[in-house]
């Protein structure tokens, strides 16, 4: 599939259109990002490491019958994708209490809450991405309430489904983010992948963390903690 413009200029990945109009090539890069880009550096293989974390996580919520934009791998580092048009809202699952949340409402890090906790961002780098509530996304135009209790469900369901399979990896899914797209029929589906710079897995075992807060926090062995996910998920059926 020929590579032509690129559409999206990501801080991990790029998304470029390809001959079929309905399809698009999505790269993974080396690049890591923290705080708002100011802290930026490259982790060799991380982009071939994620890309295959990417694709064992789509095919385990495919199976499920999850719906994705996922088409298949073409490369070590990138994925043809179905063409969608992204809703500007991020979906945000917290399984315990962790980072952002932690630090807002005074709480320590590790509390397992008794119920799952779904967060949502307006998708704006101008305003970094603020926090808002449903009433708001139907009233600056994102999304109907109809669009979003589809939302909620899918996302309930992609977080069982992945919280089993991180569990057979000895790996606790933490939380994560992810982002949805209509297709040109209107069926939403996921438009996102999720990686460990797009969640937060910690070793059920020992607690280590294995995402991009090694890299936020200056923790090192950062490539070797996106490799471990990758190795873990390998071994689960």
């Amino acid at each position: 599939m020929e590579k032509k413009a690129i559409i999206y200029n990501g801080e991990s990945v790029k998304i470029y259109a390809t001959e079929d109009p309905e399809l698009v090539l999505q790269q993974f890069t080396d690049k890591i990002t923290a705080f708002s880009k100011i802290k930026q550096a490259a982790i060799k293989d991380k982009g071939k490491v994620s890309c295959g974390i990417a694709v064992m996580i789509f095919r385990h919520l495919e199976a499920a019958g999850i719906r994705t934009h996922f088409v298949r791998q073409v490369s070590e580092t990138e994925i043809l994708c179905r063409r969608t048009e992204i809703i500007p809202i991020e979906m945000i699952v917290r399984n315990v209490i962790a980072g952002s949340m932690a630090q807002r409402l005074g709480i320590g890090e590790g509390v397992r809450p008794s119920n799952t906790i779904f967060d949502i961002c307006y998708k704006n780098e101008d305003l970094n991405d603020p926090l808002i509530n449903d009433h708001h996304a139907v009233a600056l135009g994102l999304a109907t309430y109809g669009e979003l209790e589809k939302m909620y469900s899918l996302t309930g369901k992609i977080n069982e489904v992945l919280t089993g399979v991180f569990r057979k990896a000895g790996i606790d899914l933490v939380d994560f983010k992810i982002e949805f797209g209509k297709l040109p029929d209107g069926e939403i589906i996921l438009s996102d992948e999720i990686t460990p710079d797009s969640a937060r897995f910690w070793d059920i075992a020992t607690g280590d963390r294995l995402d991009k807060d090694r890299f936020r926090r200056d923790l090192s062995r950062v490539g070797e903690a996106y490799r471990t996910v990758y190795e873990r998920l390998e071994n689960v059926k």
